[in-house]
């Protein structure tokens, strides 16, 4: 299921993951949990607590999967950056701040039980071009099948080889 483009800056995805609700919450906010599928960092569970992001998307693939596409050869390998907890009610929302060499975005998870699966709506806003759109739906989408695949037990897709073909089809479904 691909997200959707809600306006110029903003984009939303919706995920049916494996529950319950407390588990899938951990995944969000444990560093441990969260490394296996989007990056480590520790999360303080109140507004304005500090959410620590240390991405290293090299050790979510495959050997054969680490090198990143030539347009993202130049990122470092490893990157940290902090944001700043919007709102939080455990276990079903946290919103933070994304900040990103000098550039802040917020991204907002909302769970919901469905049966025996979970609803899991990510918002994420304040996107300054169609570029950054396309990566960051990658991005999410590539790290969202990631989290699927932990939560099931299964074998991760690899990571670049997954963006890299994501980031064309966004390119094409938003015009861009």
């Amino acid at each position: 299921m691909y997200g959707e483009l809600l306006d110029e800056s903003t984009v939303q995805f919706e995920r049916r993951l494996p529950g319950p609700i407390e588990r899938v919450w951990q995944y969000l906010v444990e560093s441990d949990k969260r490394e296996k599928w989007l990056c480590a960092g520790g999360t303080v569970l109140e507004v304005g607590g500090k959410v620590d992001m240390h991405f290293d998307n090299k050790s979510l693939s495959t050997r054969a999967d680490i090198e990143p596409p030539e347009k993202y050869r130049d990122i470092p390998e490893k990157v940290s950056f902090s944001g700043e907890v919007l709102r939080c009610e455990v276990p079903r929302l946290l919103e933070h701040t994304w900040d990103v060499e000098g550039v802040t975005s917020q991204v907002c998870y909302e769970l919901a039980d469905a049966g025996d699966e979970v609803k899991l709506v990510l918002t994420h806003r304040g996107l300054i071009s169609p570029d950054e759109i396309m990566s960051v739906c990658a991005g999410w989408h590539t790290h969202f099948a990631i989290l699927a695949a932990v939560l099931d037990g299964g074998e991760p897709p690899p990571f670049w080889k997954t963006h890299t073909a994501l980031e064309e089809r966004y390119k094409k479904r938003f015009c861009f």
